[in-house]
């Protein structure tokens, strides 16, 4: 693989989503990125439902999750999730177009804070989710001189 200077946040979330098997098997794609900001969609599927004919919340977090790792790994330092709290707020129902938008809300030494909000296709929000990150300095998400894989 070719060397990569200060690659892009697209860049970036590119590089981790193509050996990311969880989020792409789910049918997750990336919407947008920026420095600390990520926004991610999902489909929800017919075997994402519980017995309640609802998504079941570990998809919804999921995508959350997937949005947060996009969003704290921007900056091309590897980050990764120390915690999540979710709360639910709606449900989603099969054939719902769910939208995680992650944004940065404190960073500071290695641990950040962000706050993820799902929506539905209508724009009602189904789940708040808020993420405590640890980042691993002199780690590089996309390394300044890669040899190949």
């Amino acid at each position: 693989m070719q060397a990569v200077a200060n690659p892009t946040p697209a860049a970036i979330a590119a590089h981790m989503f193509a050996d990311d098997r969880a989020s792409r098997g789910l049918g997750m794609s990336i919407a947008s990125v920026g420095v600390g900001t990520a926004t991610l969609t999902m489909t929800v599927r017919d075997d994402m439902l519980n017995g309640h004919e609802i998504c079941h919340g570990g998809f919804i977090t999921t995508l959350a999750d997937s949005a947060f790792a996009v969003a704290c790994n921007a900056g091309n330092i590897v980050t990764v999730a120390a915690g999540l709290t979710v709360d639910f707020l709606a449900p989603a129902h099969r054939g719902d177009l769910l939208t995680a938008q992650a944004t940065e809300v404190s960073r500071s030494g290695r641990t950040g804070v962000y706050d993820m909000v799902v929506t539905n296709q209508h724009g009602a929000r189904v789940a708040l989710v808020r993420g405590r990150s640890h980042s691993l300095p002199g780690r590089a998400v996309i390394p300044a001189k890669e040899t190949g894989r």
